[in-house]
């Protein structure tokens, strides 16, 4: 089984599970998502004649999502699919967690996982976990981070940090930036410690230039053309797309961080073209194996006259891992937390006692064509890359 399991799980009900409350905001602002997400659970169970469906809607808010989980436990649910939002799943895990009812959550927050709370969605630490594995695969062992100042920024460095130490690696070198050309070149800068790298031959070259021999000469050409040492990481995490990463892109080389020599790598969001990685080429990201959700896709655009947004493979994979709960047999944690896993929309998924959820991405190579698949993705839980 996936690492980190914890003996305080959620008490199991003792009556098999025959209904389940699904938690989304059918009104308000993400109502139209609502509505995607509770399609892809609807194909997801349809034939099935075991499970009823308690369709609820929380309104996107976390009010609405308490006021949904109180009236689902009225109603006698056995499993919460959803909700979408952190605020609202953090809101609803203390109400499940006494009513012993298990929340498969449709949020990427890695945070909310708590005993019988699984934040389903495809999250940054999955990413970076799979990419870490990858690069000491490849022998890198000395990571630094170029990220921005946001929330997105500090969720990735978190992640970086939690994986290097799983993995037993020194502490990355994180380094964050500011919008703008100038903020971005200070950042580079400091984070290669490049004053630190130049700083010496520059030195040695101002000393010989008090020296008029040909030989001081000679030695100054010399400095001049030789490289310095290389920046004190040889894997770099960055976060940015558009604009910002075409600055660091043009930034890198100007400060001797040689990329073939060090390996980039990246967030999922990188797959669109329109994030702007293809400016940097043999960069590295983690993501699902698209061809494994063809099925679905293909399927849901059939029923429902349009192709699902990625988001939609977590609730159609949350029903399925709902379905074989009640057809199973077993208690809810022994089944959730069965070794084996489960082979979802986008692979191959397992989920751990305490909250935590395992992913088995595949990692991707950008080239200016496009991606490429660098590593397969795994499909048996323990076995490298997962």
């Amino acid at each position: 089984m996936a690492p980190g399991a914890s003996s305080s799980v959620v008490t199991p009900r003792a009556a098999p599970l025959r209904r389940v409350a699904v938690l989304l905001p059918l009104s308000g602002q993400r109502s139209d998502l609502g509505h995607i997400l509770l399609q892809a659970v609807q194909l997801a169970l349809a034939g099935d004649e075991t499970l009823v469906l308690d369709i609820l809607d929380t309104g996107g808010t976390p009010s609405g999502a308490v006021t949904a989980a109180r009236l689902a436990i009225e109603n006698g649910d056995g499993m919460f699919l959803g909700p979408l939002m952190s605020p609202e799943t953090a809101a609803i895990a203390p109400i499940a967690r006494v009513a012993g009812i298990p929340v498969l959550a449709f949020t990427n927050d890695a945070t909310q996982a708590q005993p019988g709370v699984w934040p389903l969605g495809i999250s940054p630490l999955q990413q970076i976990r799979r990419l870490v594995a990858a690069t000491v695969g490849q022998g890198h062992s000395h990571f630094a981070a170029l990220l921005p100042d946001s929330e997105f920024g500090r969720v990735m460095s978190e992640a970086l940090q939690t994986a290097a130490l799983e993995a037993g690696l020194s502490q990355p070198i994180i380094q964050t930036h500011m919008p703008g050309m100038s903020a971005v070149t200070v950042a580079v800068r400091d984070m290669a410690d490049y004053g630190g790298r130049r700083g010496p031959v520059d030195a040695r070259i101002k000393a010989l230039k008090a020296d008029p021999t040909p030989e001081a000469r000679r030695q100054i050409l010399e400095l001049q053309k030789s490289p310095i040492p290389p920046p004190p990481f040889d894997v770099l995490l960055l976060a940015d797309t558009g604009d910002e990463l075409q600055e660091i892109a043009a930034v890198l080389p100007y400060y001797d961080v040689d990329r073939s020599a060090v390996q980039v790598l990246g967030p999922s969001l990188w797959s669109e073209r329109a994030s702007g990685a293809w400016a940097l080429s043999g960069a590295w990201y983690a993501a699902p194996d698209a061809s494994i959700r063809e099925g679905f896709a293909q399927n849901y655009t059939a029923r429902f006259g349009a192709a699902p947004p990625v988001i939609a493979d977590v609730a159609f994979d949350a029903a399925l891992i709902a379905r074989f709960v009640a057809s199973s047999g077993d208690d809810y944690r022994i089944a959730l937390t069965q070794s084996s896993g489960f082979v979802g929309t986008d692979g191959l998924v397992a989920l751990s006692t305490n909250g935590a959820v395992h992913r088995g991405l595949a990692v991707f190579k950008i080239d200016r064509s496009g991606p490429s698949q660098v590593e397969p993705a795994p499909n048996l839980v323990g076995t490298k890359g997962f």
